[in-house]
């Protein structure tokens, strides 16, 4: 681990709320990410389902646009194009995405009953390819933005996955093996020291000698050996 680690108590509490931390955060992210990816493929499937409804009403509009020339007085382009395309907004996994609405239309200003049927029906369709245009065009704008906070989960997804996670686990492992080995070189010293008051006592039994009882008793409070 590149990163230097502090053998002590307080380090390993920190790496332990650290690892809690990651691992309540986790699911929480791959929900997220689970909801945009399902999200993402029901945009997509829109959106193919809107281009094909708008490449039928151009192929059905394409058999009769060459004679709107005779009735050029008609302003069938202007028309069909929307003065205002009305959106709303969705959240989606605290993701903020546009929605279509409608396309609102300018009011026809041509006589109805000075025009053959046909003229009438080529405004239908025309208004109906440029309200599949705003609609694709707002079903891009949700794909990108899907794409982008995709993108940025997963990267935090693999972030807690393969990096963070696995640091504090290590941290933790180096943290609790030198501070176990401590723990032991502290028994034993215990024992040692415990073991030479029993042979100062042992001695104090033989011979009486209690000044060195008391010499053994402060040495092994000190932490020092006598030899």
């Amino acid at each position: 681990m590149a990163k230097k680690i502090k053998l002590t108590r307080p380090e390993l509490k920190r790496y332990r709320d650290m690892l809690d931390r990651y691992e309540r955060y986790l699911p929480m992210l791959k929900l997220k990410q689970q909801q945009l990816q399902m999200t993402q493929r029901e945009v997509a499937r829109r959106r193919v389902q809107t281009e094909q409804e708008a490449a039928a009403t151009t192929k059905a509009f394409r058999r009769y646009q060459a004679v709107l020339a005779e009735y050029a007085g008609v302003p069938l382009k202007q028309l069909a194009t929307p003065e205002l395309v009305r959106t709303s907004r969705v959240n989606i996994a605290g993701l903020s995405m546009p929605v279509f609405e409608e396309a609102v239309f300018p009011q026809a200003t041509y006589s109805l009953f000075g025009t053959p049927p046909w003229v009438d029906r080529a405004l239908i369709d025309l208004r109906e390819i440029s309200r599949l245009e705003a609609a694709l065009d707002v079903l891009r704008q949700q794909h990108d933005l899907l794409t982008r906070e995709l993108n940025r989960i997963i990267q935090r997804v693999n972030l807690f996955e393969k990096v963070k996670i696995p640091e504090a686990q290590e941290a933790i492992r180096i943290i609790r093996i030198k501070l176990g080995d401590e723990m032991a070189a502290a028994v034993g010293r215990a024992k040692i020291a415990k073991s030479k008051l029993a042979d100062v006592r042992e001695v104090e039994a033989s011979t009486g000698d209690t000044e060195l009882v008391n010499a053994g008793i402060e040495t092994d409070e000190n932490g020092e050996s006598a030899s």
